[in-house]
């Protein structure tokens, strides 16, 4: 560690003792420890995922069931949904925002917020973030933007309904449909917060990661999750900026008479004045932002999952280095793959196949990662938990998910299937499931951490199975509705005769996705249940051998009384044994990494 670095950790340790007179705003509300800015941001991603499930359940509703009366509708969209029949722009707005809250606000921020700023310092042995200060600010940028972006659904034209990609010209022409007036500015406003907050969070991940880690913490003693995190926050600092672009230049097209995106307009048969502009090159803006937007969703989920797989297989982790070698690639990779959602935007075939050629080159960095799993759990003493179940539920969504991604990753096989139901079970599987998986995983495994109490194990496995089982309900025969050709965002499907024999496998859906719903109640009373009645939590419950585990249950700003301790070995000497077989430690299977290593072992680890 750099003299910088360590003066800057002694300087958090001797403030230490002047932390304890904080009031209840300084601790709870406007807080600079990171335990507690972990848990702003899980709560605000839990009340952003009601939000975009149970719009997920109302739209689910309307296919299944199109143009059927519901009082549900009445009740909450009011004059959207007049005798209880869902009108088409409220489908739409259903849609757009659906899309919006469940990728930005809940897979991104919800998962990365919460588990970065948890994990990374009491995993790398720091006080605390680089930028205690800078933290809070971004939480706090986060929460207005999900302020903005919730309050869009109350306009009186409604929220922006141009998809969650808001293409131009639907989002550039305020006149082009009710959601492309204000609720479209406030979605605007409300995603450059977002960025702002999004990039100071990063920012603060990466320089934490690399100044602040405590003596002996090597990068090839980190965590396999502070990997992902970091890794994670660079991939969001190259491509976030690049959605802030193409967001203001929308701005400026949509207010100040540009023409960024737009030309040959007609509405009406009356031309506008917009001329020389492109949709093609914002779909360029946002997908360089959308494409390595996938992998800042995955990745910490990724990391989450390596982390609990090996201590509830009590096993060290296979091929730790090519797991960091794996996120790295795909880091890189997701950046020069994102041609590959404009295959059919008129694209130079060419073009589509260099794409095409990077598309199917990062399969070989995410398959390294799934065999790698699955031979740490082969032979492993696994403890099945809820926490290892949503790790080994999340390693079957990945890779079934990501085996359609090598149709759609093809140029020539792609155009039959863009804009199918085949493209939202595909990501979905691979991307939102496998996601919510790892941050589902990621909440078991680290309640004990969070608050000091342990949640009920049987409403554990019940969430579990349930959840599992309905999301292959849901997804899988969306696949086959793709293939039979039902483009995804219409409203219904009734004009085509030729999908009326689909309209079972649609209710099927919808009564998985209802289920699925509802199901998320279980979790949520498991939840807030066990913070405040749940057993008490002992210091290390999973028996595990990283350092968050060294800190008292009870929470205090600066994360260790006294000195931090140091690191000798890696994390994941679990199940080591000497020459004769037995265990390093007498009667027990793991190895902390403040245990010196012995002279002799130092071989065998490498």
């Amino acid at each position: 560690m750099s003299a910088t670095a360590q003066a800057h950790v002694e300087d958090h340790a001797d403030d230490h003792g002047h932390h304890h007179e904080q009031t209840f705003i300084t601790k709870y509300i406007f807080s600079q420890d990171h335990k507690m800015i972990s848990k702003q941001y899980m709560l605000t991603g839990l009340i952003m995922a009601i939000i975009g499930i149970t719009m997920s359940m109302l739209f689910r509703m309307q296919l299944a069931w199109p143009g059927e009366s519901f009082t549900i509708f009445e009740a909450l969209l009011g004059k959207w949904a007049p005798d209880g029949v869902m009108d088409a722009e409220a489908y739409l707005a259903l849609v757009t925002i659906h899309g919006t809250i469940m990728v930005f606000f809940v897979l991104t921020a919800g998962l990365s917020g919460t588990f970065s700023n948890l994990l990374i310092p009491l995993q790398i042995g720091a006080r605390d973030m680089a930028s205690p200060f800078l933290n809070m600010v971004a939480y706090w940028l986060f929460f207005l933007s999900s302020i903005i972006m919730v309050s869009s659904l109350f306009l009186e034209a409604g929220p922006a309904a141009a998809g969650w990609t808001i293409y131009p010209p639907l989002s550039a022409l305020p006149m082009a449909q009710p959601g492309s007036g204000m609720g479209m500015t406030l979605w605007l406003i409300s995603m450059a917060i977002f960025i702002a907050s999004s990039l100071m969070g990063s920012l603060n991940f990466i320089v934490t990661t690399i100044n602040l880690r405590t003596k002996g913490m090597s990068m090839t003693r980190l965590p396999l999750t502070v990997w992902a995190f970091m890794i994670t926050a660079i991939v969001g600092v190259v491509s976030f900026p690049v959605l802030f672009s193409a967001v203001l230049l929308l701005i400026m097209d949509r207010s100040f008479g540009t023409s960024f995106f737009l030309s040959d307009i007609f509405i009406q048969g009356e031309v506008l004045h917009h001329d020389g502009g492109s949709p093609v090159l914002f779909e360029h803006l946002f997908w360089f932002l959308g494409h390595p937007e996938v992998y800042i969703v995955i990745l910490p989920a990724m990391g989450i999952v390596s982390e609990i797989l090996a201590t509830n297989a009590r096993k060290p982790i296979f091929g730790y280095r090519a797991m960091i070698a794996s996120l790295l690639a795909i880091a890189f990779l997701s950046t020069i793959v994102w041609g590959h959602h404009m295959f059919i935007s008129g694209m130079n075939p060419f073009l589509g196949s260099v794409f095409t050629f990077t598309t199917l080159l990062i399969a070989i960095p995410s398959a390294v990662k799934a065999f790698n799993w699955i031979t740490t759990i082969w032979k492993g003493n696994l403890q099945l938990n809820p926490a290892m179940l949503f790790s080994i539920g999340m390693v079957s969504t990945f890779i079934t998910g990501g085996l359609t991604g090598i149709i759609m990753g093809d140029s020539t096989l792609d155009i039959n299937i863009h804009d199918t139901y085949f493209i939202i079970a595909h990501f979905h599987l691979v991307m939102g499931i496998s996601a919510a998986y790892g941050a589902l995983a990621g909440v078991y495994h680290w309640f004990p951490k969070m608050f000091g109490r342990m949640m009920n194990k049987n409403l554990g496995y019940v969430h579990f199975w349930i959840t599992a089982v309905c999301s292959y309900g849901v997804f899988y025969p969306m696949h086959f509705v793709g293939l039979a050709g039902v483009p995804r965002r219409y409203y219904e499907n009734t004009a085509f005769p030729m999908f009326d024999d689909l309209t079972n496998l649609q209710i099927l859906i919808t009564v998985f996705a209802l289920v699925a719903g509802i199901a998320q109640l279980i979790f949520l009373y498991n939840f807030f249940h066990s913070i405040f009645y749940g057993k008490k939590a002992e210091a290390n419950p999973w028996h595990a051998t990283t350092l968050e585990w060294t800190t008292p249950v009870e929470h205090l700003h600066g994360n260790w009384p006294g000195e931090i301790p140091h690191v000798y070995r890696w994390p994941y000497d679990y199940s080591k044994t000497d020459e004769n077989g037995e265990y390093i430690i007498p009667g027990q299977d793991f190895i902390p990494q403040t245990v010196p290593l012995q002279e002799d072992e130092e071989e065998m680890l490498h």
